[in-house]
């Protein structure tokens, strides 16, 4: 390779390094204003949904492992909902702590509530399919045994499945633990990112992934999608796309929140978000045969948007790598073009970014919880932590999992719920 060529690779692989980042940020913001437009400021407000003809029967579904801290407040809260007619099914999948105790306890107490209990940990997957085939009602609203849902969170889930092509739903999971600074760190992620990111896919026409800390289906697409796979790291992301491949749209609705506890120590962080980035790899693999073979032309954009994702990863580590050599005296002889051109404005370019970022999440989220401005300045500098934590899980987990065998069944533990 001749020195311009060379050259050149080396500021397309900076441009690129800066550029996906930059650009991400504009589209997700672009997306996010447009669902505000179209649909989000039509709305009435969270506590105020207005009333349908008819509220369709629901079903909650609790999955839970070692959760006997959390069991009682997280099902009173979800059998205290304003909704005229469901049922809270706690499905005990083998916990090792006292669970079945306060399940059962709790059972003689809340007449809505159903337990079942499990004598193996088989897994989330697997507690939610048992479930779901148990469930009396056709939609399916599944949380986590930590999350506290909002009063009137069935009935905006109702309104967003009578269209008919909803199969699934992603809500609004809201921080309850802000005692830490990576506490307040998450709530300006969920705000500035992750209620971004899925404003503007919805948007846009395919989400990426709803959380599993609070979504709802119809069965009719679960079962067309094969249910839950016990294999996936990630119940949540598989599902997601499976229900889209069968034909089913996927949306987000902003008005179903939930609060929810989240890791507060660096170890509790780094499990949590290496788990996640293996379940978009393992979606990489299991879908490329679907995306290729031209089966879901409407979801290729976001598989696409995923696979840069991981090649800026390595990109941006590497480049960091050889600029961290050069520094000290141990890289090439001269800078690579990529860090003599750059570093002049990006650093200010990317700054002003993530503030417009702020300003705009801060705008749109403003309605579902009192007080976002005193995290705007986590708001505003959370997106370039939340980039180099994605690079590095993201480059951790692709070798883990094309070198991990398959397993025919993938278990939970116990995650960080934060400091008490």
């Amino acid at each position: 390779m001749d020195a311009s060529a060379s050259d050149w690779l080396k500021v397309s692989i900076g441009a690129f390094c800066f550029g996906y980042p930059f650009v991400m940020a504009w589209y997700w913001m672009v997306g996010g204003l447009l669902f505000y437009i179209t649909r989000e400021r039509h709305m009435a407000p969270p506590d105020r949904p207005p009333p349908i003809e008819h509220w369709p029967p629901i079903s909650i579904l609790v999955p839970c492992y070692n959760e006997g801290d959390n069991a009682e407040e997280t099902l009173a809260t979800a059998a205290a909902v304003d909704y005229p007619e469901f049922e809270v099914i706690a499905i005990n999948d083998g916990s090792r702590d006292n669970t079945a105790a306060v399940l059962d306890q709790l059972a003689g107490r809340i007449k809505k509530l159903r337990v079942i209990h499990l004598a193996l940990n088989q897994g989330k997957a697997t507690a939610l399919n048992v479930g779901a085939l148990l469930a009396k009602h056709e939609l399916l609203v599944c949380i986590d045994g930590d999350a506290l849902l909002d009063p009137q969170a069935l009935r905006w889930i109702a309104r967003a499945f009578r269209r008919g092509n909803v199969g699934g739903l992603g809500g609004n999971p809201r921080i309850r633990n802000r005692t830490s600074m990576l506490g307040r760190l998450q709530v300006g992620e969920f705000a500035s990112i992750i209620g971004l990111i899925r404003r503007a896919q919805t948007m846009y026409g395919r989400l990426f992934t709803v959380s599993g800390v609070i979504c709802a289906f119809r069965k009719r697409a679960l079962e067309e999608a094969g249910w839950w796979s016990p294999r996936t790291i990630t119940d949540d992301i598989d599902i997601t796309w499976r229900v889209q491949l069968a034909g089913w749209r996927v949306v987000y609705e902003p008005n179903a929140i939930v609060w929810i506890l989240m890791p507060e120590t660096l170890r509790g962080l780094w499990r949590q978000r290496l788990r996640w980035a293996q379940g978009g790899v393992q979606m990489m693999l299991a879908f490329f045969r679907p995306m290729i073979t031209g089966r879901a032309p409407t979801l290729l954009p976001t598989y696409i948007n995923y696979l840069l994702s991981v090649i800026w990863s390595y990109l941006v580590l590497l480049c960091l790598g050889v600029g961290l050599l050069w520094s000290v005296g141990l890289g090439p002889v001269r800078p690579l073009p990529a860090f003599r051109l750059i570093p002049e404005w990006w650093g200010l370019t990317l700054t002003l970014t993530y503030f417009t970022q702020a300003l705009v999440s801060h705008f749109l989220d403003s309605r579902y919880e009192r007080g976002m401005l005193r995290s705007i300045f986590w708001m505003i500098w959370y997106p370039l932590a939340f980039w180099m934590l994605s690079a590095v899980t993201t480059a951790t987990a692709l070798p883990r999992v094309l070198l991990q065998p398959p397993k025919e069944r993938t278990t939970w533990v116990s995650p960080d719920r934060g400091i008490r």
